[in-house]
């Protein structure tokens, strides 16, 4: 499978979707017009080990709601992410059982490299 979730209104999901070929070969997920479903959070995590790394700190929301103030758990950053789709770190790309995620240029070099 090659997925990538992604905001087709983020310049940069765009910018690391046009280094990959365009998403040429993959199912795109725009997760602001299609949510993202309890199940495919879960296939993330199991992919890339814990909720807490599919979290953006970075998302405006996060210091608003005061949650750079708490101590959150994995339910916590499972439960944020479906509920505000700006939680997840991204793009999230999903290609043959590997998952990078975010926008880094050691990211998106290791994504270009599975290909």
């Amino acid at each position: 499978m090659r997925k990538i979730y992604h905001l087709s209104s983020c310049n940069t999901c765009r910018r690391v979707i046009g280094e990959l070929g365009g998403g040429e070969g993959f199912e795109l997920q725009d997760i602001k017009s299609e949510k993202i479903t309890p199940a495919q959070l879960d296939e993330m995590k199991a992919l890339a080990g814990s909720y807490e790394s599919l979290f953006s700190r970075r998302a405006r929301k996060y210091r608003s709601m005061g949650l750079h103030e708490q101590g959150l758990t994995e339910q916590d950053y499972r439960r944020l992410i479906l509920e505000e789709y700006t939680f997840l770190n991204r793009p999230v790309v999903v290609i043959d059982g590997e998952i990078f995620t975010g926008s880094s240029k050691k990211v998106v070099a290791e994504a270009k490299s599975k290909l």
